[in-house]
């Protein structure tokens, strides 16, 4: 354990670098209003369902926060995430566009405080020590230790079990992410295992919401 999380925070420091130079242009949450059109077609309409890799319903963002919004379109622009819609929304993304769209949506949802965790079954609290998932992830695991990592809790299982799997996926052009302490945590764990972690981490209270845009209510 001990040498995973040396491996782990090793890894985490070199990440910063990136999300700080991220962080440094500022984002405008009214600007970012206007720049969501790309956005609320799948984000801004509840329950509802991507195709592919398979079906699962779309990541909530309303209350996640700006820095995590931002790394994540970073990187699908720069093929460290493998998605050709999320990539080609990217693409059309300028930085400033990405800071505005990033505030836009961390404000949607105010942040709460950290409510206590729903406790795991004895099997899933093993896998979550042995994934060390609280030390980036933070209290209920929706305080992230640093802005580029996303609040988990109170995401729809689905959606965390295909993003979990996708650490696992090496070499697929239109598949997978590239991440060196995501990859490392996944591939300990079992797809049944990582269903387990995804579901428990699902049921958990959170910020996070879908927050239907006018035209779709």
């Amino acid at each position: 354990m001990n040498q995973n999380l040396t491996t782990i925070f090793a890894l985490a420091v070199a990440c910063v670098t990136g999300a700080v130079q991220a962080q440094e242009i500022r984002g405008d949450a009214k600007a970012g209003a206007t720049k969501v059109a790309m956005c609320i077609g799948c984000h801004g309409i509840e329950g509802y369902q991507a195709s592919f890799p398979e079906v699962h319903k779309v990541p909530m963002i309303s209350g996640q926060g700006a820095g995590y919004i931002t790394a994540a379109l970073l990187a699908y622009q720069k093929g460290e995430r493998k998605h050709p819609t999320m990539r080609s929304i990217a693409d059309s993304l300028s930085e400033q566009d990405i800071a505005d769209v990033s505030a836009f949506y961390e404000k949607q949802v105010p942040a709460s405080a950290a409510k206590p965790v729903r406790e795991p079954s004895v099997q899933v609290a093993e896998l979550l020590k042995r994934g060390a998932c609280i030390s980036c992830h933070g209290d209920n695991f929706a305080k992230p230790i640093d802005p580029s990592y996303p609040k988990i809790a109170g995401q729809h299982a689905d959606y965390l079990y295909v993003a979990l799997k996708s650490y696992k996926i090496d070499k697929n052009p239109q598949v997978g992410r590239t991440n060196g302490v995501m990859a490392g945590i996944a591939q300990q764990f079992s797809n049944q295992e990582l269903k387990q972690l995804a579901g428990y981490i699902g049921r958990l209270d959170g910020d996070l919401k879908t927050v239907p845009q006018a035209k779709f209510r």
